[in-house]
């Protein structure tokens, strides 16, 4: 299967510094590329043929104030990487592991991490990251989710929100007291009920999507997607083929739009004869049994009333 794939973090129009990050991780080449390594791709993670040992990809959103934010996020993405990559003996990843467990075994690794750091740090103290993350080996694509920063596919001519926000407001939808319309506008849309770090112990959610040829897959902070609706992603990402340039495009538009948050974006196209061509544009989503059974998003779907 061949991967090609960008990164950009931008700080934005607001913020003085940037408490995002993102990480690549490409594990048959133990090639690794973080938003603090810079602008420009690690020669071979632009474009390359995925090996045995699959692919992670994530993005972090920092909180928590002055540096704390950008402590958060880079311990976030950094304990995600020594532990995958087996340089942490406390915690390091089995060989016989699937890229999935190992990825959220590390995600509350990180937490973990993270928390101690903030309590035993005074000028860290309160600070948490958001956690979206991607494993992607073979054909499968596993998504691990503390937060609301997101992950969409785009299938053909379809996007799909392939995770769902841990947020107050999104809880309100849920139950129905408040509409996705209202939730946009909500005074406390930016509260979240899950971060990194926030407490000493976190349940990631979990997703799985089974790649087809062409499928993108858009890791993003909130800095994108509470700007940009769906179809605005999509239409940027139809309009070029180039995905650094799409992703220059969702931050210029993001930001053109009043974002007033740091805007980091990763874009992954899969494509190859082991990847089987999409039957349609219709994207499934399996999710684990979390709490009473299995269950499988049903695959008729609005981008235009995707929860905000």
């Amino acid at each position: 299967m061949i991967v090609e794939l960008h990164a950009k973090s931008d700080v934005g129009r607001v913020r003085r510094g940037n408490e995002d990050n993102f990480l690549v991780l490409e594990l048959s080449k133990e090639q690794t590329w973080t938003a603090t390594d810079g602008a420009a791709a690690p020669q071979g993670l632009s474009s390359f043929e995925l090996g045995d040992k699959g692919l992670v990809l994530v993005v972090s959103d920092g909180m928590g104030g002055a540096l704390a934010g950008d402590v958060a996020s880079r311990m976030a993405v950094d304990s995600v990487r020594e532990m995958i990559m087996g340089n942490n003996s406390e915690a390091g990843c089995d060989q016989d592991t699937p890229l999935v467990d190992c990825l959220k075994s590390a995600t509350v690794y990180a937490n973990r991490a993270i928390h101690h750091k903030s309590q035993e740090d005074s000028r860290c103290a309160g600070m948490g990251a958001t956690f979206t993350g991607a494993a992607v080996h073979g054909d499968l694509l596993d998504l691990v989710q503390v937060g609301d920063s997101r992950g969409y596919i785009i299938r053909k001519d379809q996007i799909r929100l392939a995770t769902k926000d841990q947020s107050l407001v999104q809880q309100l939808v849920d139950v129905g007291q408040i509409s996705e319309a209202e939730a946009e506008t909500h005074m406390f849309r930016n509260v979240i009920l899950q971060a990194l770090g926030a407490q000493g112990d976190i349940t990631p959610v979990t997703g799985r999507i089974r790649l087809r040829r062409g499928d993108t897959l858009l890791l993003c902070s909130d800095g994108l997607s509470g700007k940009l609706r769906a179809h605005h992603l999509e239409n940027i990402l139809q309009s070029t083929e180039d995905l650094a340039k799409a992703c220059d495009e969702l931050i210029v538009e993001a930001n053109n739009r009043g974002s007033a948050d740091n805007i980091t974006v990763i874009l992954a196209r899969f494509s190859g004869d082991e990847l089987a061509e999409p039957a349609s544009d219709r994207i499934t989503i399996e999710l684990p049994a979390l709490e009473e059974e299995d269950k499988t998003l049903d695959d008729t779907y609005d981008p235009d009333t995707e929860p905000h």
